[in-house]
């Protein structure tokens, strides 16, 4: 969202409603990689390995995938944010939010989502499930 919001800011462009649809589809997507972080972490942790290992192995698993989705993403919207032409303001303001926020998104997920991951895990252990 910070990025989103700086690249906007950066193009002089409005927080309007167009601008508040791609965040939606950032964070969807940013959601989206994070969640696959934890859940390939928490597969290979129930596996018995232990936490730090299973959410640096999961963190190598995903992070080609994670990079994949959101490169294409930011290049797919790279047209919306250069555009000319009628209707041009609304496409400025979903492509430039969406690339900002996606950049900085990514970025920010692939390090700070595994750090949160194994210390809210440390702090809240999971209970055992009885058989």
């Amino acid at each position: 969202m910070i990025g989103a919001l700086l690249a906007t800011w950066m193009r002089g462009l409005e927080n309007d409603v167009y601008f508040q649809v791609g965040l939606l589809t950032v964070i969807g997507l940013s959601a989206k990689n994070a969640i696959l972080i934890v859940e390939f972490a928490n597969e290979l942790n129930e596996k018995g390995q232990d936490l730090l290992s299973a959410t640096l192995s999961a963190c190598r698993q995903r992070l080609r995938p994670i990079l994949m989705t959101s490169l294409a993403f930011i290049f797919g919207v790279l047209p919306m944010a250069t555009s000319t032409g009628a209707g041009s303001g609304s496409q400025h303001a979903v492509g430039t939010g969406v690339m900002g926020g996606m950049i900085s998104a990514t970025v920010l997920a692939i390090f700070f989502v595994p750090l949160f991951f194994v210390l809210v895990r440390r702090r809240f252990p999971l209970k055992e499930r009885p058989q």
